[in-house]
């Protein structure tokens, strides 16, 4: 590469790769910013791209993980265009080389985006319910093989017997926790999903005691505060209970971890674990909560008729 001159050489994947040549102004007109996400680059480039490229783009924007799996020869077969094309276009990025965009866009994978697991033989094809059904039950299997009876007690005994149970779930978390919040409201008296509409994490977590429990979903893909999160549930030795999937690291500081296995067959991932998991964990509150637990129930009952709630 030349920064004196007006021309930039770029080889692909090989010493055989062939050379494309830019003006150092076609570079710097589409060049994006660096500190960028790879998807970013890509989206933002799409106008200004000539057919072939923008048709590799477009490719590339439904099926990142291509390019994170394969060569440029083979990303160029998979998307019907030139290698030159695929030069060209990785030039346009912003990358020194295609090995630099194949490690921006690995790295980018671990953030659990599931465009980045989708490949394009798999959106060609059609999976049959046998095949979902199938996948649903290998996680439910592959999760709770990892959960003891005694884990699923003492996280319930935990909520039981907690001052207050905090409840927090973002993004794909965020269904997870309403739904675990609200049936457990059917048992316990001071149990919060947070944050609610308009309110901060700030206004809840100032007041979280030791004697409290925190239930945690953070399926992919997580948020940037997930660790300043975590640090302020240590720190205040609440008991934490963490959800997440099988690609979330190991949470030391959790007092019960438990990761679902969410496979899928096709683009989306399956939360058929983590939804038997909260079934789990409400049903064993229920039944720890005994007799005041069902006084409660036929309470809620009563007053449901009474206002005509039902």
């Amino acid at each position: 590469m030349t920064l004196s001159g007006k021309s930039f050489a770029f080889s692909v994947a090989s010493p055989s790769a062939a050379v494309v040549n830019l003006s150092a102004d076609d570079v710097a007109e589409h060049r994006v910013p660096k500190d960028k996400s790879f998807l970013f680059r890509v989206r933002q480039a799409l106008p200004d791209l000539h057919p072939a490229e923008k048709r590799l783009g477009e490719f590339v924007c439904d099926f990142p993980g291509e390019l994170a799996s394969y060569s440029a020869q083979e990303l160029a077969a998979l998307a019907h265009v030139s290698k030159a094309t695929v030069t060209r276009f990785i030039q346009r990025l912003g990358y020194e080389n295609y090995e630099e965009a194949r490690r921006h866009a690995r790295a980018e994978r671990q953030t659990g985006s599931r465009l980045f697991l989708t490949t394009a033989a798999d959106a060609s094809t059609t999976q049959s319910v046998k095949t979902h059904i199938s996948q649903g039950v290998a996680n439910l299997e592959a999760t709770f093989m990892a959960i003891s009876d005694a884990q699923i007690d003492g996280a319930a005994s935990a909520m039981m017997h907690a001052r207050k149970v905090w409840v927090l779930g973002f993004r794909s978390s965020h269904p997870f926790a309403s739904y675990l919040q609200w049936q457990l409201t059917q048992v316990l008296e001071d149990i919060i999903a947070i944050p609610g509409a308009g309110e901060t994490l700030g206004e809840h977590l100032v007041s979280l005691r030791e004697d409290d429990v925190v239930v945690f979903f953070a399926m992919r893909r997580r948020i940037a505060q997930l660790d300043s999160i975590l640090a302020h549930v240590r720190k205040s030795k609440a008991r934490l209970i963490y959800i997440t999937d099988e690609s979330a690291p190991f949470e030391t500081g959790a007092t019960w971890h438990f990761p679902c296995q969410t496979l899928a067959p096709g683009p989306l991932f399956n939360h058929t674990a983590v939804m038997a998991l909260c079934h789990l964990l409400i049903t064993r509150c229920l039944e720890q909560a005994g007799v005041e637990g069902r006084k409660r129930l036929r309470q809620i009952e009563t007053l449901n008729e009474s206002l005509d709630e039902l």
